[in-house]
């Protein structure tokens, strides 16, 4: 696993095949790293999952409202909520749309990003400013790469449990 710098700033998403270690960007986006954190810490993330992965593009997952498969779980919902808190400010920055980081999931207004998110395959660089990135992958992408395919897949994966590393 990777050297874990910042504990509070680190989330540990287990999937199928193993750990992602997730590297929040505190000092980019603050209110996505914060809310990550808190709904982490709620057990929002567990089971949820990954509703949109398009080979070669990203995996989307995060929608705590009808994405999570041992409460109430709408495939065809799921990707259409978020959780009960309310929708974010963008925190668009510099940083590109690379291979591995997380953006904030939104609707066509760049304030609406709430609970889910993405994970990027390959460097989207056609994203950069116009999605908040507020995290990055720093160990277990081939976790991320290995999760199955489509809008929505047919049997889909789920994160099944997203923890801070402080509190693991």
């Amino acid at each position: 696993m990777a050297d874990i710098k910042d504990p509070e700033n680190t989330i540990l998403m287990e999937l199928k095949g193993g750990t992602v270690v997730i590297e929040l960007l505190a000092d980019v986006a603050p209110l996505h790293s914060a809310r990550m954190k808190e709904l982490a810490r709620a057990g929002a993330y567990d089971n949820v999952c990954f509703h949109r992965v398009i080979d070669g593009f990203m995996a989307q997952t995060g929608d705590v409202e009808h994405g999570d498969m041992e409460d109430g779980f709408n495939l065809r919902r799921a990707g259409t909520g978020g959780s009960d808190l309310p929708d974010l400010p963008a925190e668009f920055s510099k940083l590109p749309h690379a291979r591995g980081t997380l953006g904030a999931a939104r609707s066509s207004n760049p304030n609406s990003a709430n609970s889910q998110f993405f994970i990027n395959f390959k460097d989207n660089d056609f994203l950069n400013g116009q999605y908040t990135v507020y995290g990055r992958v720093i160990s277990g992408m081939e976790h991320v790469d290995a999760i199955v395919r489509g809008e929505p897949p047919a049997t889909p994966d789920r994160m099944i449990s997203v923890k801070v590393a402080a509190d693991a």
